[in-house]
Protein backbone atom coordinates (compact mmCIF):
# COMPACT_ATOMS: atom_id res chain seq x y z
CA UNK A 1 0.00 0.00 0.00
CA UNK A 2 1.23 3.89 -0.99
CA UNK A 3 -1.27 5.72 0.56
CA UNK A 4 1.26 7.38 2.26
CA UNK A 5 2.91 8.99 -0.93
CA UNK A 6 2.62 12.43 -2.19
CA UNK A 7 0.83 12.97 0.88
CA UNK A 8 1.70 15.42 3.32
CA UNK A 9 -0.87 14.72 6.75
CA UNK A 10 -2.44 17.24 9.17
CA UNK A 11 -1.37 15.35 11.98
CA UNK A 12 1.37 14.62 14.78
CA UNK A 13 4.23 13.09 12.77
CA UNK A 14 5.17 10.71 16.12
CA UNK A 15 1.39 9.30 15.09
CA UNK A 16 1.48 9.07 11.47
CA UNK A 17 5.14 8.04 10.81
CA UNK A 18 3.61 4.69 11.71
CA UNK A 19 1.94 4.34 8.76
CA UNK A 20 5.26 4.53 6.77
CA UNK A 21 7.06 1.32 6.01
CA UNK A 22 10.21 0.74 7.30
CA UNK A 23 13.47 1.26 4.59
CA UNK A 24 10.50 2.85 1.95
CA UNK A 25 12.35 6.63 2.23
CA UNK A 26 15.44 7.75 0.46
CA UNK A 27 15.88 11.32 2.60
CA UNK A 28 14.83 12.62 5.14
CA UNK A 29 15.06 16.59 4.89
CA UNK A 30 13.43 18.11 8.12
CA UNK A 31 13.59 21.80 9.43
CA UNK A 32 12.07 20.67 13.21
CA UNK A 33 11.24 23.27 15.92
CA UNK A 34 14.07 25.02 17.18
CA UNK A 35 12.90 25.44 20.56
CA UNK A 36 13.22 28.92 20.77
CA UNK A 37 9.53 30.61 21.06
CA UNK A 38 8.41 31.01 17.74
CA UNK A 39 4.45 30.95 17.46
CA UNK A 40 3.49 28.18 15.65
CA UNK A 41 -0.10 27.78 16.45
CA UNK A 42 0.73 24.61 19.30
CA UNK A 43 3.42 24.62 21.52
CA UNK A 44 5.87 22.99 19.85
CA UNK A 45 8.60 25.70 20.36
CA UNK A 46 8.49 26.52 23.73
CA UNK A 47 9.07 23.07 25.56
CA UNK A 48 11.70 23.34 28.54
CA UNK A 49 15.18 22.40 27.15
CA UNK A 50 14.93 18.70 28.99
CA UNK A 51 11.57 18.36 27.07
CA UNK A 52 12.89 19.56 23.99
CA UNK A 53 15.53 17.03 23.60
CA UNK A 54 13.61 14.26 24.98
CA UNK A 55 11.25 14.96 22.46
CA UNK A 56 13.67 15.03 19.34
CA UNK A 57 15.04 12.36 20.48
CA UNK A 58 11.77 10.08 20.29
CA UNK A 59 11.06 11.61 16.76
CA UNK A 60 14.35 10.51 15.62
CA UNK A 61 13.76 7.14 16.61
CA UNK A 62 10.55 7.05 15.08
CA UNK A 63 11.69 8.45 11.48
CA UNK A 64 15.38 6.81 11.36
CA UNK A 65 13.97 3.02 10.74
CA UNK A 66 11.78 4.37 7.68
CA UNK A 67 15.24 5.25 5.41
CA UNK A 68 16.63 3.03 3.73
CA UNK A 69 20.29 1.37 4.19
CA UNK A 70 21.54 4.10 1.99
CA UNK A 71 19.96 7.17 2.24
CA UNK A 72 20.54 10.26 4.18
CA UNK A 73 19.29 12.97 6.63
CA UNK A 74 19.77 16.48 6.71
CA UNK A 75 18.65 18.52 9.52
CA UNK A 76 18.34 22.51 10.23
CA UNK A 77 18.82 23.30 13.49
CA UNK A 78 20.07 26.27 15.73
CA UNK A 79 23.45 26.47 17.13
CA UNK A 80 21.90 26.27 20.82
CA UNK A 81 20.59 22.51 20.07
CA UNK A 82 23.18 21.66 17.22
CA UNK A 83 25.47 19.74 19.81
CA UNK A 84 23.37 17.92 21.76
CA UNK A 85 21.38 16.85 18.76
CA UNK A 86 24.36 15.73 16.56
CA UNK A 87 25.52 13.62 19.06
CA UNK A 88 22.12 11.75 19.44
CA UNK A 89 22.95 11.48 15.64
CA UNK A 90 26.51 10.64 15.46
CA UNK A 91 25.37 7.63 18.14
CA UNK A 92 23.01 6.43 15.48
CA UNK A 93 24.36 7.46 12.11
CA UNK A 94 27.55 8.87 10.67
CA UNK A 95 28.03 12.82 10.16
CA UNK A 96 29.64 13.83 6.79
CA UNK A 97 29.01 17.61 7.21
CA UNK A 98 28.19 20.35 9.14
CA UNK A 99 26.77 22.71 6.67
CA UNK A 100 26.01 26.66 7.50
CA UNK A 101 23.60 28.65 6.20
CA UNK A 102 24.51 32.20 5.82
CA UNK A 103 21.20 33.90 5.56
CA UNK A 104 23.00 37.26 4.34
CA UNK A 105 21.26 39.22 7.34
CA UNK A 106 21.84 43.03 6.94
CA UNK A 107 24.81 44.27 9.18
CA UNK A 108 21.92 46.20 11.40
CA UNK A 109 20.16 46.03 14.90
CA UNK A 110 21.13 42.88 16.85
CA UNK A 111 22.73 42.00 20.17
CA UNK A 112 24.93 44.82 22.08
CA UNK A 113 26.52 41.55 24.24
CA UNK A 114 27.19 39.37 21.80
CA UNK A 115 27.68 38.71 18.14
CA UNK A 116 24.84 38.69 16.16
CA UNK A 117 23.35 35.58 14.82
CA UNK A 118 23.25 35.08 11.52
CA UNK A 119 23.07 31.21 10.39
CA UNK A 120 21.66 28.18 10.84
CA UNK A 121 23.34 24.73 11.22
CA UNK A 122 22.52 21.54 8.84
CA UNK A 123 23.48 18.90 9.97
CA UNK A 124 23.91 15.97 6.70
CA UNK A 125 24.15 12.26 7.99
CA UNK A 126 24.20 9.05 6.40
CA UNK A 127 23.62 5.30 7.13
CA UNK A 128 26.72 3.48 5.58
CA UNK A 129 29.32 4.14 3.20
CA UNK A 130 27.46 3.42 -0.18
CA UNK A 131 24.91 6.46 0.79
CA UNK A 132 23.39 8.00 -2.41
CA UNK A 133 25.01 11.41 -3.44
CA UNK A 134 24.76 13.26 -6.75
CA UNK A 135 27.37 15.79 -6.56
CA UNK A 136 27.50 16.71 -10.34
CA UNK A 137 23.89 17.65 -10.09
CA UNK A 138 24.72 20.34 -7.65
CA UNK A 139 27.37 21.67 -9.10
CA UNK A 140 28.01 25.62 -9.17
CA UNK A 141 28.84 26.73 -12.88
CA UNK A 142 32.03 28.64 -12.69
CA UNK A 143 31.68 32.20 -14.73
CA UNK A 144 33.45 33.60 -18.13
CA UNK A 145 36.56 35.11 -15.81
CA UNK A 146 37.54 32.24 -14.14
CA UNK A 147 37.21 29.80 -17.10
CA UNK A 148 39.36 31.91 -19.17
CA UNK A 149 42.11 32.53 -16.38
CA UNK A 150 41.81 28.49 -16.55
CA UNK A 151 42.88 28.57 -19.77
CA UNK A 152 46.40 27.23 -20.02
CA UNK A 153 47.03 24.15 -21.67
CA UNK A 154 46.91 21.94 -17.98
CA UNK A 155 43.59 22.53 -17.28
CA UNK A 156 42.64 21.73 -21.08
CA UNK A 157 39.26 19.25 -20.63
CA UNK A 158 39.18 19.18 -16.66
CA UNK A 159 35.59 18.04 -15.91
CA UNK A 160 35.68 20.17 -12.96
CA UNK A 161 35.98 23.40 -14.93
CA UNK A 162 33.07 22.47 -17.16
CA UNK A 163 30.95 21.31 -14.90
CA UNK A 164 31.46 23.53 -11.57
CA UNK A 165 32.26 23.46 -8.47
CA UNK A 166 31.13 21.67 -5.14
CA UNK A 167 28.68 23.94 -3.07
CA UNK A 168 31.19 23.11 -0.35
CA UNK A 169 30.06 23.35 3.57
CA UNK A 170 29.17 27.40 3.82
CA UNK A 171 25.81 28.42 1.54
CA UNK A 172 25.39 31.63 1.26
CA UNK A 173 21.84 32.36 0.17
CA UNK A 174 19.25 35.42 1.48
CA UNK A 175 16.56 34.54 3.98
CA UNK A 176 13.05 35.16 2.36
CA UNK A 177 11.80 38.93 2.71
CA UNK A 178 8.29 39.86 3.23
CA UNK A 179 8.26 40.92 -1.14
CA UNK A 180 9.50 38.16 -2.39
CA UNK A 181 7.36 35.97 -4.67
CA UNK A 182 8.42 32.87 -2.64
CA UNK A 183 7.39 33.86 0.72
CA UNK A 184 4.02 32.79 2.24
CA UNK A 185 2.58 32.82 6.34
CA UNK A 186 5.06 31.18 8.26
CA UNK A 187 7.38 32.64 10.09
CA UNK A 188 10.92 30.35 9.52
CA UNK A 189 10.20 29.06 5.73
CA UNK A 190 13.26 28.24 4.25
CA UNK A 191 14.84 28.79 0.86
CA UNK A 192 13.71 26.55 -2.06
CA UNK A 193 17.27 27.24 -3.74
CA UNK A 194 18.59 25.13 -0.65
CA UNK A 195 16.20 22.70 -0.02
CA UNK A 196 16.22 21.50 -4.08
CA UNK A 197 20.05 21.70 -3.54
CA UNK A 198 19.17 18.82 -0.88
CA UNK A 199 17.01 16.99 -2.39
CA UNK A 200 19.03 16.77 -6.02
CA UNK A 201 22.28 15.81 -4.30
CA UNK A 202 20.59 12.91 -2.01
CA UNK A 203 17.17 11.90 -3.69
CA UNK A 204 17.74 9.77 -6.90
CA UNK A 205 14.75 10.90 -9.70
CA UNK A 206 11.66 8.62 -8.74
CA UNK A 207 13.04 8.32 -4.87
CA UNK A 208 10.98 9.43 -1.72
CA UNK A 209 11.57 12.46 0.59
CA UNK A 210 10.12 12.58 4.23
CA UNK A 211 9.58 15.64 6.23
CA UNK A 212 8.11 14.78 9.45
CA UNK A 213 7.93 19.01 10.33
CA UNK A 214 6.42 20.52 6.71
CA UNK A 215 5.91 23.57 7.88
CA UNK A 216 5.62 25.51 5.06
CA UNK A 217 5.52 22.54 2.40
CA UNK A 218 9.22 23.80 0.48
CA UNK A 219 10.38 20.05 0.78
CA UNK A 220 7.18 18.62 -0.67
CA UNK A 221 7.36 21.30 -3.09
CA UNK A 222 11.04 20.43 -3.83
CA UNK A 223 10.45 17.05 -4.46
CA UNK A 224 7.12 17.85 -6.51
CA UNK A 225 9.28 20.01 -8.71
CA UNK A 226 12.53 18.01 -9.31
CA UNK A 227 10.50 14.16 -9.92
CA UNK A 228 10.84 12.86 -6.39
CA UNK A 229 8.04 11.79 -4.52
CA UNK A 230 7.33 12.93 -0.99
CA UNK A 231 5.42 12.48 2.54
CA UNK A 232 5.36 13.89 5.93
CA UNK A 233 3.14 15.32 8.36
CA UNK A 234 2.54 18.99 9.70
CA UNK A 235 -0.01 19.85 13.49
CA UNK A 236 -0.76 23.48 11.85
CA UNK A 237 -4.09 23.47 9.80
CA UNK A 238 -3.23 26.87 8.41
CA UNK A 239 -0.46 25.24 7.26
CA UNK A 240 -2.08 22.03 5.66
CA UNK A 241 -3.94 24.67 4.06
CA UNK A 242 -0.87 26.74 2.14
CA UNK A 243 1.24 23.48 1.50
CA UNK A 244 -1.97 22.38 -0.35
CA UNK A 245 -2.17 25.75 -1.96
CA UNK A 246 1.68 25.52 -3.02
CA UNK A 247 1.97 22.26 -4.18
CA UNK A 248 -1.70 22.83 -6.83
CA UNK A 249 0.02 26.49 -8.33
CA UNK A 250 1.80 26.57 -11.25
CA UNK A 251 5.60 26.36 -11.27
CA UNK A 252 7.12 29.42 -9.73
CA UNK A 253 8.59 32.31 -12.41
CA UNK A 254 12.21 31.58 -13.19
CA UNK A 255 14.91 33.06 -11.34
CA UNK A 256 18.13 34.38 -12.24
CA UNK A 257 21.98 33.34 -10.49
CA UNK A 258 24.95 35.89 -10.06
CA UNK A 259 28.11 34.15 -9.17
CA UNK A 260 26.39 31.38 -7.71
CA UNK A 261 23.67 33.13 -5.82
CA UNK A 262 20.21 33.22 -6.85
CA UNK A 263 18.50 36.38 -7.34
CA UNK A 264 14.58 36.84 -8.10
CA UNK A 265 14.91 39.42 -10.69
CA UNK A 266 11.23 40.85 -9.42
CA UNK A 267 12.45 41.70 -6.15
CA UNK A 268 16.83 41.99 -6.32
CA UNK A 269 17.75 44.75 -4.38
CA UNK A 270 15.26 44.77 -1.70
CA UNK A 271 16.33 44.60 2.06
CA UNK A 272 15.83 41.18 4.06
CA UNK A 273 12.61 41.93 6.52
Amino acid sequence: MTAWLDQVFCEDALEGMARIPDRSIDLILTDPPYNLGKDYGNGSDQQSVEDYLAWTERWIDCALPKLKDNGSLYIFLTWRFAPEIFVMLKRRMTMMNEIIWDRRVPSMGGSTRSFSSVHDTIGFFVKRKDYYFDLDSVRIPYDAETKKARSRSIFVGAKWLEVGYNPKDLWSVSRLHREHAERVDHPTQKPLEIIERMVKASCPPGGVVLDPFMGSGTTALAAKRLGRHFTGFELNPAYCATIAERLSAPAQPATKKRKGVRVDAATEGVDQA
